[in-house]
């Protein structure tokens, strides 16, 4: 049994659509996914399942197509994959909620940060599928440019912590 973290890509702040995390719950469960919990409003799954990483992605993006009518993005990540990225995390001084984890569905290009505008002082490190952004004045009134984030979903280290926490419960 593998303990999995999705993050669901633009649900509930925009793009996607609105999904109620009761409704994510439920559609987990339908595909078999099992000791199924949301965290906050913006997609964020934790569940267990005896299914490899391939077949739980292809569920969840078949239900969430269905359900929103569009392919939503689904970043999927394990415990093991989550500790070794906070053990990597950079910026140890910065707040917490002004440091954030982009998790892209597949490795970051070798030349993500040459493409980067950080006219306020942003600060970026790439680590394989994800891209750690440090924002000096918080991510809001940030005129940041960063193509290599667009595939991807942020949430803060906050929550990727919280992420963490909730996924050892079940493993």
């Amino acid at each position: 049994m593998t303990v999995f973290v999705a993050l669901l890509r633009a649900v509930n702040v925009g793009g996607t659509g609105k999904l109620p995390m009761a409704d994510l719950r439920s559609m987990a469960e339908d595909i078999g996914l099992q000791a199924v919990a949301t965290y906050i409003q913006s997609g964020n799954l934790v569940f267990t399942s005896d299914l490899e990483a391939e077949d739980v992605l292809c569920r969840l993006t078949e239900v969430l197509t269905a359900y929103f009518g569009k392919t939503p993005g689904v970043m999927l990540r394990t415990i093991p994959e989550l500790e070794t990225l906070c053990a990597q995390m950079p910026f140890p001084d910065a707040p917490p909620n002004r440091v954030l984890v982009n998790f892209l569905p597949e490795a970051a290009p070798s030349d993500a940060l040459e493409a980067m505008v950080a006219p306020d002082g942003e600060e970026a490190v790439v680590l394989g599928r994800e891209i750690v952004v440090r924002y000096p004045d918080g991510s809001g009134p940030s005129k940041l440019k960063f193509p290599a984030l667009k595939p991807g979903t942020a949430r803060n280290l906050n929550t990727v912590r919280k992420l963490l926490e909730m996924a050892r419960e079940r493993g």
